[in-house]
């Protein structure tokens, strides 16, 4: 099953014509009717959910930061690792 908006380039012959060739059902549908499209719907509720989850996730990531590296990262005194300079070494 195939649906899509009735616009111009869905609806010219040639597309028409593939569809019927492959035997591709079609939905019929109103033209230019987006509010009614039932894939927006789906498209939604999945935002909902990985948002949510999304959330979550950092949520947890957040509390699972020990005090002690929060600490160190903020300190401007103590400059994280990828800051701090190598010592270069000697052959």
């Amino acid at each position: 099953m195939f649906q899509h908006n009735n616009t111009r380039p869905h609806v010219t012959r040639i597309c028409t014509e593939f569809l019927e060739a492959e035997n591709v059902p079609v939905l019929p549908w109103p033209a230019y009717s987006p509010d009614m499209s039932h894939i927006e719907h789906v498209w939604d509720a999945l935002g909902r959910r990985v948002r949510q989850q999304l959330r979550t996730a950092i949520e947890e990531e957040w509390d699972n930061i020990p005090q002690a590296k929060i600490n160190s990262l903020i300190n401007f005194s103590d400059p994280p690792p990828t800051f701090k300079k190598k010592k270069k070494k000697k052959f």
